[in-house]
């Protein structure tokens, strides 16, 4: 059906009694049918209900700022997921929710308060701050609910939970208490990855690489050695010592070099001078040293000079170093990243005072140019050369990490109770024997220390696509225990009380110090705080107890006499915040309100019910971050896993090929796109853009907020190297903020200068079939509503129906099992494309057209009719929810009674609660199938042929075939609507038909077809003079090439056969070219 015959029917506003609209208008449709699912709550689940149960929890967004499309792709993906299986007939319940985002969230707040007041975090009080960002928040997750709401997404709206709600906390502080308890929390002083920017520690894998363009620079240490006096002097020789980071040479303990390195193993045990410090530091040896070769592919072995100055407070490997020389640690930076004698730099008095002090407080930027100046000035500066090389930087701030040395709280995620238990809970087909790994094919999936297995949720857990189960089983094999204090105001304060002042126990008597630790004591035996001490017996009350020394944790929030207590005797609370995926590691639990309570948990309906969830829709880049933690924590507290699948879907990069990243403002507002196309347009388009393969790029236009026009803004480069749509832009003279303006906080929008809003033209493909589908089924419903009406469900072997129905009924079996067989396997792009070419290739472009001259008077064809569209209405509500629901609304009003015999598929007054649809015992006619696409094949030649010589589409053309006369008649005749699709008359047919002079020619499989009238002789006959002096020389030259027995003999069989193929085609053309030239003749 063509579009202009869409418009022309679909100007009345009745369409068999109901009203439709001509043209589909998103906005017109969405709201409406949002209000129909919310006035019944389709989208709540009940733990009640019947049906296997069917859990999803939504990877809570942060709430720093609106969603961009990437959160609009997965939560698509997952509405799919969730809608799908609710038609199926499970229980599904979809918990929608957000993340607190610590860092993220107080750092855009940081910066919103200091350009809006001018003010930083510290000049308030840590509660007054919190209460700003807590404003934030509340701002920021309704903006998230509405967009999510708008998008279609079915999330169970009396569920949403927020990481920082009062159950989520609960399940924390619960979480933290018992990893505490069970000696899986743990205080140590360790290298941290610091962002000096934020100002706190991060995770390992809260660090990014990147390359970046640095230098080596080669700086002589003088060699010494102690006289006759005992004093350390120059020997004249000097250790080179080759560097990237020349500023944190202040920190140095040690120089290093390999023992197998001969020329400069004779230096082991030697000392040397630290320049500008004075330090004497001694010469150790030790294999890590990389030893130099500037023949080496190694790019390491060429930069090297074969001595490696060691500086354990700044570098993880000089760390370990340090631990196996017993080193001393130097920090020489603050917090900040600056140049400091305040956090570790303890001989900072028996340096060279006079050379210190102007570095102090300078940037590690600044103090590295200081250094190298002062390193050419006295001399000592050997050499620079270039070097690119990776550097880690922090995923928030995007500044590069400083190594800094910190006492912070781990997790021991090591443990075989936690990473063991991953590894153990993975799909054993997915396990691979990797390199570097401790499990080996046909190793049992038993304990490491060898305890039996616990737990129906071993081997329980399986990736799509398969090969991410690698990222997560070499996290999980490599894994180091997770850093998780963060030094911020915004999260789950850590729960731990310490000892701070010693005058809170010199005011107190004996008497009173006693019968206080005896309170103490009782505390720790009702289980309501956990102790850790090495020296502490708590059983014994007589015993003297070291405050200094014990870490204190208070189980419940509420038990304000455990809080009172430790005060009154001097401890104050931790006042780091736990990392955000802390909490986010519980979600899976702490949203079905876990409180580790064994009776409590049991009779949790909606736990018991759905927790494991049944999928997890997420992105690569947190298989680590997220995917890893919830599977450890969720089996370690509750013996079961979180999910059963994880699907890692692509990642969507804006026009640059970068990330889209809300910290830098390069996302983009899903409303806007549903703005400019609609809700489904959007949601069909991403699901048709899911493959399991490659990520996809989303160039970004801009429309103009004055004039309405799309235009393509002007680029900025920002910190970092990232590529910005710039603050302020201009068009035809207007002026407006673009969206990374807006989400930097850099340009504000006016009243004159507004906030302009992005499109993509890729999502004009879901546009144009959302349009079609209106269009189609409107058109179609003027049919079903006029003329005669057939009584219930047609049998497909009804003598009322032709081939071309038949046809149409095994192409809707195939696509019913196929969007099933693609939804269960993932296979987002396969769904949408079945569903894409079932619709608009068969039902519209074929379908439709060859039955509309009889539709109106056959009652067995609008019942086939009817359940196409039905059962293409089913298939596509998960993609398109809002136009399906109305198209729906309109199919139920004009034909209610519809159906196929063998098609199982149930009524329904709205379609997010119809059934979906089945394939029972059906009869599918495959001899009127392969009829029907042999006259599919013949009607697209000579459409082909009608295009290649220019023929007027409205021009009926007079064609007679050449052919087995009954295999024309079945293919051509019967039926009565070939003449009628391919816009031609057949006016002779059958084996002695001959070719008219003056007709091209088309040939499809045992069908000769001539199109009358086409050809003008003699310029055909030019033409085909020329082609088959073509053919004569390529004939030729194939011949001779398999002629050729050195040919034949030596090269690849597969070409040998290419070109013996090449030729049969070659040759059979020339005949056909021949044979027409004889007609001319």
């Amino acid at each position: 059906m063509s579009e202009n015959q869409e418009m022309e029917q679909g100007q009345a506003q009745q369409v068999g009694g109901f009203e439709l609209a001509s043209q589909y208008r998103p906005e017109a449709v969405e709201d409406a049918m949002a209000a129909k699912w919310d006035a019944v709550k389709a989208w709540h689940g009940d733990p009640s209900d019947e049906g296997e149960a069917y859990g999803v929890v939504i990877p809570p967004p942060n709430v720093t700022a609106a969603l961009h499309l990437g959160h609009a792709l997965n939560n698509t993906l997952q509405d799919v997921l969730v809608r799908y299986n609710r038609m199926l007939g499970k229980n599904a319940m979809w918990m929608p929710g957000t993340d607190h985002a610590g860092i993220a969230t107080q750092t855009v707040v940081e910066k919103r308060v200091m350009a809006e007041e001018g003010k930083k975090r510290t000049d308030f009080e840590r509660d007054e701050f919190v209460g700003k960002i807590q404003a934030w928040k509340d701002e920021y997750e309704g903006v998230i609910s509405s967009q999510l709401k708008l998008m279609g997404c079915s999330c169970d709206w009396d569920r949403q939970r927020f990481t920082m709600d009062e159950q989520c906390a609960k399940a924390v502080r619960e979480a933290f208490y018992k990893l505490f308890k069970d000696d899986l929390i743990y205080r140590g002083k360790r290298l941290v990855n610091w962002d000096p920017a934020t100002q706190t520690a991060l995770a390992d894998d809260e660090v990014e690489m990147q390359d970046v363009d640095g230098s080596f620079w080669y700086m002589k240490y003088p060699v010494v050695e102690k006289n006759d006096d005992g004093e350390w002097v120059d020997t004249g020789d000097f250790a080179t010592v080759a560097t990237t980071r020349p500023e944190t040479m202040l920190g140095d303990t040690a120089v290093a070099v390999n023992p197998d390195d001969e020329p400069r193993a004779k230096f082991i045990g030697m000392h040397v001078r630290l320049p500008i410090v004075g330090r004497i530091i001694p010469i150790v040896g030790d294999d890590y040293v990389v030893i130099p070769d500037e023949k080496s592919d190694d790019a390491k072995a060429k930069m090297a000079s074969g001595f490696l100055k060691v500086t354990p407070a700044h570098d993880p490997n000089d760390w370990e170093i340090g631990l196996r020389h017993n080193l001393p640690v130097i920090n020489v930076m603050g917090p900040d990243g600056a140049i400091s004698k305040d956090f570790g730099w303890e001989d900072w008095d028996e340096c060279t005072i006079q050379e210190i002090e102007p570095i102090l407080g300078l940037s590690r930027e600044e103090a590295r140019k200081w250094i190298v100046r002062w390193f050419k000035e006295k001399e000592l500066m050997a050499e620079i050369k270039p070097y690119r090389h990776a550097v880690g930087h922090s995923y928030r701030s995007h500044v590069a990490v400083e190594p800094w040395l910190s006492d912070q709280w781990y997790v021991k995620v090591a443990d075989d109770r936690l990473a063991g238990a991953a590894l153990r809970a993975m799909k054993q087909e997915q396990r691979q024997e990797l390199d570097g790994c401790v499990w080996k094919r046909g190793d049992s999936f038993a304990c490491k220390d060898g305890r039996a297995a616990q737990g129906e949720w071993e081997g329980g857990l399986e990736f799509q696509p398969p090969r991410y189960a690698k990222t997560f089983q070499m996290w999980h094999e490599n894994i180091r225990d997770w850093c998780i204090s963060r030094q911020l105001w915004w999260g789950h304060r850590i729960p731990v009380w310490s000892f701070k002042h010693d005058e809170k126990i010199d005011s107190r008597s004996e008497e009173q110090l006693r019968l206080m630790l005896e309170t103490l004591v009782a505390m720790r035996n009702e289980d309501r705080i956990a102790l850790q001490h090495n020296d502490t017996d708590m059983q014994g009350q007589q015993r003297q107890v070291d405050l200094s020394a014990s870490y204190i944790c208070v189980r419940s929030e509420d038990d304000a006499d455990a809080v009172k207590l430790l005060e009154d005797l001097g401890f104050e609370q931790d006042p780091d915040v736990l990392d955000t995926w802390f909490s986010s590691a519980l979600w899976p639990m702490s949203t079905m309100g876990w409180v580790n309570d064994r009776a409590l948990d049991a009779a949790n309906e909606v736990l018991q019910k759905w927790n494991p969830t049944s999928v997890l829709s997420t992105a690569r880049e947190i298989i680590t971050l997220w995917v890893s933690r919830m599977v450890m924590f969720n089996v370690y507290f509750m013996n079961r896993l979180p999910f059963k699948d994880v699907f890692i879907h692509a990642m969507i990069q804006d026009g640059h090929g970068q990330k889209m990243s809300k910290s830098l403002g390069n996302g983009v507002d899903p409303l806007d796109i549903i703005h400019s196309h609609g809700a489904d347009a959007m949601r069909f388009t991403l699901t048709s853009m899911t493959t399991q393969t490659q990520d996809v790029r989303m160039s970004v236009d801009m429309v103009d907020p004055h004039s309405g026009e799309t235009f393509t803004p002007k680029y900025i480069t920002a910190s970092g190297g990232h590529k910005v749509a710039a603050p302020e832009q201009e068009y035809k003279g207007g002026q407006m903020i673009s969206s990374y303006g807006v989400a930097s906080g850099v340009a504000k929008p006016r009243e004159d200068v507004p906030a302009a809003r992005n499109t993509s033209e890729k999502f004009d493909y879901g546009q144009r079939f959302a349009n079609k589908l209106w269009n189609a089924v409107r058109f179609s419903l003027g049919n079903l509503s006029e003329g005669e009406q057939a009584d219930g469900p047609v049998s497909p072997s009804d003598e009322g129906l032709g081939v071309a129905d038949r046809w149409i009924i095994g192409r809707l079996a195939n696509v019913m099992n196929g969007a099933s067989k693609a939804l269960e396997g993932y296979e987002f792009s396969v769904y949408t494309q079945d569903l894409y070419d079932f619709f608009w290739r068969d039902l519209c472009d074929w379908y439709i057209e060859a039955v509309k001259p009889t539709i109106r008077e056959n009652g067995k064809q609008k019942q086939v009719l009817a359940t196409c569209i039905d059962v293409s209405l089913r298939l596509l509500h998960p993609s398109m929810p809002f136009v399906t629901e109305k198209l729906w609304e309109a199919l139920n009003a004009v034909m209610p009674n519809r159906g196929i015999e063998g098609i199982d598929a149930e009524g329904s007054g709205l379609l997010m609660k119809a059934a979906w649809p089945k394939v029972n015992v059906l009869h599918v006619d495959e001899h009127a199938g392969e009829i029907f696409e042999k006259m599919q094949a013949v009607i697209g030649a000579i459409r082909e042929v009608r295009t290649t010589y220019k023929v007027v589409p409205r021009e009926t053309v007079e064609v007679s075939v050449r052919g087995p006369k009954h295999a024309i008649e079945r293919v051509l005749v019967e039926g009565g609507f070939a003449e009628a699709l391919a816009n031609v008359k057949l006016v002779a047919f059958g084996d002695e038909v001959e070719k008219p002079g003056d007709a091209a020619v088309t040939t499809v499989g045992e069908f000769e077809v001539y199109l009358h009238g086409l050809i003008d002789a003699d310029t055909e006959r030019t033409r085909l003079d020329k082609r088959k002096s073509e053919l004569v020389k390529s004939v030729g030259a194939l011949k001779g090439r398999l002629s050729n027995s050195s040919y034949v003999d030596k090269a690849p069989e597969h070409l040998v056969q290419q070109t013996r193929d090449q030729l049969m085609e070659a040759e059979k053309e020339l005949a056909s070219v021949e044979s027409q030239l004889a007609a001319l003749s």
